[in-house]
């Protein structure tokens, strides 16, 4: 398995505050991974600055063996936490735009996705029901053949139907010389489709395990042992 992502000493301060510290880890190919801490525990900044949206104090990003750069960049599909999409663009035409601007989307996938849901192409985004909006957004990105998805609150705010299809587009369209980083705070929704996680706390990775190891080693699911770990 190749090393998709790694960071070593990455630390980020907001001038006087500290937003991560010394975070050196790595993610291999072919897993599903869950970034997982509280609020202000340095996610979000994290995932902003794997995606060259921040820049780091300090420490190095590595992107499948490459310093982060504007061509590393490309092999990262990244669905970020909020509506990403203009509203007032029709559903074909986004993907065209997605075509047109990432030399690695999977069209016809995406157009055979949009068709299972039965979503008229014709129809503008602001037109569309909120958990069919999040279901679009999630196909551009999942239709796009990367080597890491980076999904921040994928299944945030919507219906527990929404949620299956979600998942189940995420376990389907990635394939193993790719890797899944989800941020999330829906531990349960999520867990059976895990292989590691990572928590993180006040900008430190507290815990980098295989879902498996802490079941057999801790006797816990991955919702029991968060719980503990960060008990308030």
């Amino acid at each position: 398995m190749a090393i998709l992502l790694e960071t070593k000493n990455l630390t980020k301060m907001y001038g006087n505050k500290l937003a991560l510290n010394d975070v050196s880890l790595k993610i291999e190919s072919g897993k599903i991974i869950g970034l997982l801490g509280p609020n202000g525990s340095g996610k979000t900044t994290l995932i902003k600055l794997v995606n060259k949206l921040l820049s780091p104090t300090s420490g190095t990003i590595l992107v499948n063996g490459e310093e982060l750069s504007v061509k590393s960049r490309e092999l990262i599909s990244y669905l970020p936490d909020n509506n990403f999409l203009n509203s007032y663009m029709t559903v074909n035409q986004i993907v065209n735009y997605f075509s047109d601007f990432f030399m690695d989307f999977r069209k016809e996938l995406a157009y055979e996705m949009l068709a299972k849901l039965d979503i008229d192409l014709s129809m503008k985004l602001k037109h569309l029901s909120k958990g069919n909006k999040e279901k679009v957004s999630l196909i551009l990105i999942m239709s796009r053949n990367a080597k890491l998805y980076i999904l921040d609150e994928p299944i945030a705010a919507v219906d527990p139907a929404t949620r299956d299809y979600i998942i189940s587009t995420i376990i389907n369209n990635y394939n193993q010389e790719a890797a899944v980083l989800i941020c999330t705070h829906l531990i349960l929704d999520i867990e059976s489709i895990l292989d590691e996680v990572i928590f993180l706390n006040k900008g430190e990775v507290v815990l980098h395990k295989t879902v498996e190891s802490i079941r057999e080693e801790e006797g816990k699911s991955v919702d029991e042992l968060f719980r503990e770990v960060f008990r308030w």
